[in-house]
């Protein structure tokens, strides 16, 4: 995220002692404040949210969620359409969010809100035409619910856009306690070379060290990210993800040798390499915790958890703990990702629906699902239904503006979102050849000029 780096020292103290005095807990649901009538004109609830009446109208909301995500999503749309009588359309979009969308809104046909995972795709769109201004009502819930760090990110151009309403950290190793007893590992690592030794003591200990979803180019970006923001500073950081220093240039070269330290040992990659680029996120995290001989950590972001509870029978506290992504530099990394929803059709449905989005009530309806984090700063922190949740969430706000937002999704779609081609590609052929760092640089500055220069 480009965001100043004011009190980021602090911050990254902060969530290692807050994911370091326990494991993550996600459970519960819950519902929202009830609402009392607004007679003809909608309904106000007890926070003083008012909006419209929607009778008769169909609205329809694209986003990637599938599933569990998807369901518990749609616990905060049943909500919307109890207090405005619209009804809801979800419709998932797929991996490739950009293509999918581009492809409706030039048939005509697109949906009214539609949630962006890559801001980049958001200045592109906007940059089109295609995204409808937020209205007053929407922006008035923003400016007193959010911190600015989140209310820019949905803005471009001096037009604000869009509301981010759904949060990732993305800055987290998750372990399999079994393997770390099995191998007599007391602690946890808080170093990069700690990290590299780790694995190494649970390899010779009989356990895939670290099982990586190489299959999904998205999860290796994450993988560089982390190790480019601790090694190389904020402020090089930023630079890179607006393409305001090349690929090629000497900090990219330190991060990808640095990753090489793992992803050139067969021996610490569960189904070394090869297995690895044929491992997908969900697989990655299923056979860290489940299997006869299951690997002992895996890296991504808060939602893990989700996986872990749907698809495994391992139990969050007992049998998988989670500790932050260890520090390549001076400081551990703090990588943020995110929803952004948009409207994509004017009209008095899309804006209501962005309004609700962006408010407190919304905010409380979801996160009492479990598996997301909210940085709206102003809902009720009890609607978290855990108290290692809650933490988590009270840390993200704390950052305030100090945090960095995933680095491929500010890029445009064509080269840090798209599967098969730009980043994800090239990192994925940095996975299976990791001796090629310098052809490596020259892919990844070759296809990033392609796209930043296309807009």
């Amino acid at each position: 995220m480009r965001t100043s780096s004011n009190n980021r020292n602090r911050r990254a103290a902060a969530i290692a002692t807050a994911f370091l005095a326990g494991a993550l807990v996600l459970s519960g649901c819950g519902g929202s404040d009830k609402d009392k009538s607004g007679g003809t004109g909608g309904s106000e609830s007890s926070s003083g949210l008012k909006l419209p009446k929607l009778n008769g109208q169909t609205l329809e909301v694209a986003a990637v969620w599938t599933g569990a995500e998807q369901a518990n999503f749609m616990k905060v749309m049943d909500e919307f359409k109890k207090r405005t009588g619209a009804k809801i359309n979800f419709v998932p979009t797929g991996n490739n969010t950009s293509t999918f969308l581009g492809t409706k809104i030039q048939g005509g046909k697109p949906p009214d809100v539609a949630f962006l995972p890559q801001v980049g795709v958001l200045h592109q769109f906007a940059d089109k035409g295609w995204l409808k201004p937020l209205g007053a009502d929407a922006k008035a819930q923003l400016t007193k619910n959010f911190s600015k760090g989140w209310v820019d990110l949905g803005a471009w151009k001096g037009t604000q856009y869009g509301v981010y309403a759904k949060a990732a950290n993305k800055s987290l190793v998750w372990y399999n306690t079994q393997a770390f007893d099995a191998a007599g590992i007391k602690t946890a690592p808080k170093t990069w070379k700690d990290f590299l030794q780790t694995a190494q003591t649970l390899s010779d200990a009989g356990s895939p060290a670290v099982s990586i979803g190489g299959a999904d180019g998205w999860t290796l970006t994450d993988w560089f990210e982390n190790v480019y923001l601790s090694q190389a500073g904020p402020e090089k950081y930023d630079q890179l993800a607006a393409h305001k220093i090349k690929w090629t240039d000497p900090s990219v070269k330190d991060a990808l040798t640095t990753l090489a330290q793992l992803w050139g040992k067969n021996d610490l990659i569960a189904g070394g390499t090869k297995g690895a680029l044929n491992t997908e996120f969900p697989k990655s995290v299923t056979q860290t915790f489940s299997g006869s001989t299951p690997a002992a950590m895996v890296f991504e972001g808060d939602f893990v958890a989700a996986n872990i509870n749907g698809d495994t029978k391992a139990k969050l506290g007992t049998d998988a703990k989670v500790f932050p992504f260890p520090a390549v530099g001076s400081q551990a990394p703090v990588v943020s990702g995110g929803d952004v929803a948009v409207a994509l059709k004017s009209g008095q449905g899309a804006q209501a629906l962005l309004t609700f989005l962006a408010s407190t009530d919304a905010a409380q309806i979801w996160a009492a699902q479990g598996g997301i984090l909210s940085p709206n700063k102003e809902m009720d922190m009890s609607s978290y239904k855990d108290a290692i949740t809650k933490q988590i969430a009270q840390q993200l706000l704390a950052a305030g503006d100090s945090f960095r937002f995933d680095m491929s999704d500010q890029a445009p779609a064509a080269f840090g979102g798209t599967a098969g081609v730009g980043e994800w590609k090239d990192l994925q052929d940095f996975l299976r050849d990791p001796k090629d760092i310098a052809g490596t640089q020259q892919k990844l500055e070759a296809d990033a000029a392609k796209a930043y220069g296309a807009g």
